[in-house]
């Protein structure tokens, strides 16, 4: 099964879940790094979708001036657009497999699509 994790490598809680993937028999482990590799908006609506939550969900205000920006008020559409311009507005690790896509915090959460 191929898993396609979005990673930082300074996240602690992303390195914990790519090497949960990477120790899981079976598992063909993509990695994009997404700080390098920005999103593209119709890829976080559908990650956003797919996990059941929201832009605001994902939305990284820790570390970030996000805030400051005034989006934690904004809309969806806002958000997104922000996310692209700036990947760092996105919490991570996100992980998608055939079997769906998960916000893995805690990183155990990557579990239940393998």
């Amino acid at each position: 099964m191929k898993a396609t994790i979005w990673h930082n490598p300074a996240c602690g809680t992303s390195r914990k879940t790519l090497a949960i993937l990477e120790e899981t028999p079976g598992i063909e482990v993509e990695i994009v790094q997404y700080l390098k590799t920005p999103y593209i908006a119709d890829k976080l609506r559908q990650l956003f979708r797919d996990a059941g939550m929201t832009a605001r969900d994902a939305l990284r205000l820790r570390g970030t001036d996000a805030e400051e920006r005034g989006l934690g008020d904004a809309g969806e559409d806002a958000i997104i657009a922000a996310m692209v311009e700036n990947p760092a507005y996105v919490n991570r690790p996100f992980v998608e497999t055939d079997k769906g896509v998960r916000f893995c915090r805690p990183q155990d959460l990557v579990r239940e699509i393998l």
